[in-house]
């Protein structure tokens, strides 16, 4: 079975991520463990996290990079496999091992998308209720449900395959991030699969999302589909966004900021292969 380690992007949430740590650190399989800060601000939570967690490899970043802070540290961990964790969110027992056994047995298998229990109470995300339902179709013998979007912290991720499309694209930050990378491993012949008994736990901030996240999902969706999506679903998901713009600040805001990189969006266009562009259709 081939090794996995752990990566966490983090950006001003110090106390969550010790937290996150000590929970991680308690895993049977004692997996590897990259940290990148994303820029936070004096906390001392790096210090901290190097302190109290020798063993962990810290990044420190002089700007925000968002997902793509996964990138870096996909590159400074070497083992085959990675699993993506939040600074809010932690592997259950077992999981990672179940996880290296499902890749093992699935060698086209590029990405996993384990079920997300969230809070304390560990109720379900409905996302993982919707990959559990998907109506795209499944190679034979597949891992499980074949899906074309994931939650981030709940993703297990083969290097070779997350860093041969070139891991999350820069410009999106934290937010709706998850669909392109998810259509780009699709497009390069790599199997996504949601795994109902990979766990993972989430505990969301009771403040609730950060400033300005809807307005990037917003964004992100558009730029995901300007930049894989043939031209006419595009446009029509376009106007639909614009419609709704109307009478939501976050889709005005996220329209804006879209808007503002579509040069580069149209000159990043590529086409899919017709099956991806199929399974976009049906999860539209």
């Amino acid at each position: 079975m081939d090794p996995l380690g752990i990566v966490i992007a983090t950006r001003d949430r110090g106390e969550e991520l010790l937290v996150a740590l000590e929970r991680l650190a308690a895993l049977p399989e004692r997996p590897p463990v990259v940290v990148v800060d994303n820029a936070s601000g004096p906390d001392g939570a790096v210090a901290a996290v190097r302190r109290r967690f020798p063993a962990v490899t810290v990044l420190e970043l002089p700007v925000n990079l968002g997902a793509a802070a996964r990138n870096l540290g996909a590159c400074l961990l070497r083992t085959p496999l990675i699993a993506f964790n939040d600074d809010d969110s932690d592997w259950a027992p077992g999981a990672l091992t179940r996880a290296g056994e499902v890749f093992a047995a699935h060698p086209r298998l590029g990405l996993l998308a384990a079920r997300v229990l969230v809070g304390s109470e560990r109720r379900l995300d409905p996302t993982c209720e919707e990959m559990a339902a998907s109506p795209l179709p499944a190679p034979a013998g597949a891992a499980g449900p074949a899906v074309l979007g994931f939650i981030a912290c709940g993703a297990i991720v083969r290097r070779s395959a997350f860093l041969g499309v070139g891991g999350f694209e820069r410009r999106m930050g934290i937010g709706g991030e998850e669909a392109l990378l998810a259509v780009d491993l699709s497009a390069a012949g790599w199997e996504l699969a949601y795994v109902d008994d990979v766990v993972t736990h989430h505990h969301p901030a009771e403040a609730g999302v950060r400033p300005g996240r809807r307005a990037r999902e917003v964004r992100n969706a558009l730029w995901s589909d300007w930049l894989r999506r043939p031209a006419a679903p595009a446009l029509a998901r376009t106007a639909s966004v614009l419609g709704r713009s109307v009478r939501d600040a976050d889709a005005r805001q996220g329209v804006a900021e879209a808007v503002r990189e579509l040069p580069w969006a149209l000159r990043s266009r590529r086409r899919v292969p017709p099956e991806v562009a199929a399974a976009m259709a049906a999860i539209a």
